[in-house]
């Protein structure tokens, strides 16, 4: 059984914080996804527009978005050098009026981050070693950033990752995310995560986040499992078994 646990310490810094847990068994990644593309240009296109999301929108003056910097500044991460993942998405939505193509997976993740400004990630569950914690960092701990697999780093003490048996999965939080455990065409078990860190403000949001991708993830999959974690409740299973 593979758990998704949130630290003591971590919920004591970050008590109103709550992440969403989507397990997705028997995903297509390798079939074309029309529905998120088509949405994807949609959002493109009112970029361009300036319909959507402007330069102000796109920074830390959205209030989810001022709550994240406030939560990495807590923690010692200067937000605007290691920026949260859905910040540095919007602010690339801003700029260029594009949206990155990785694969169909990403590609629905970041749809849904960039569509209620929520930060999103993934991680591949066929690569994760044993429980999946996300914790402060002692800086001894190893990680290798996301295409750069002959790499190794280590994050500052103090710094919220995400880790499992082996390594960091995440530094600063969500700002980055391990190769190791990257999410490819071919992953087919894979855990969505979607959080806030100030869940009495904008679990609404969240909630709406949560419920599109659950409902995009439901046309590729074989099984979809939501979970929910907060201070009060810091701990889920979020896999039994990985099917074979």
């Amino acid at each position: 059984m593979t758990r998704l646990a949130v630290a003591a310490e971590v919920c004591a810094a970050f008590g109103d914080l709550r992440i969403d847990a989507i397990v997705a068994a028997g995903f297509a990644g390798r079939q074309p996804w029309p529905e998120v593309g088509a949405r994807l240009r949609a959002l493109e296109a009112d970029a361009v527009a300036g319909a959507a999301i402007d330069a102000a929108a796109a920074a830390e003056d959205d209030p989810h978005i001022a709550s994240w910097h406030a939560a990495y500044r807590a923690f010692g991460t200067n937000p605007r050098r290691e920026r949260p993942s859905v910040d540095a998405l919007r602010r690339r939505l801003a700029r260029s009026g594009r949206l990155p193509r990785i694969n169909p997976a990403v590609d629905g993740y970041n749809l849904v981050s960039a569509t209620f400004c929520v930060p999103a990630g993934a991680f591949d569950l066929r690569q994760v070693k044993g429980d999946i914690e996300v914790r402060f960092a002692e800086g001894s701990e190893l990680f290798t950033p996301l295409g750069e697999p002959g790499t190794a780093e280590h994050p500052r003490p103090g710094e919220v990752v995400y880790t499992d048996a082996v390594g960091v999965l995440t530094r600063h939080w969500n700002h980055r995310d391990a190769d190791r455990t990257k999410v490819t065409e071919d992953s087919d078990l894979i855990v969505f995560l979607l959080e806030t860190v100030e869940a009495t403000v904008f679990g609404s949001i969240l909630d709406a986040a949560t419920g599109d991708l659950t409902a995009l993830l439901r046309e590729r999959s074989e099984s979809v499992a939501v979970h929910r974690i907060t201070a009060g409740e810091p701990a889920v299973p979020v896999l039994e078994a990985a099917p074979s």
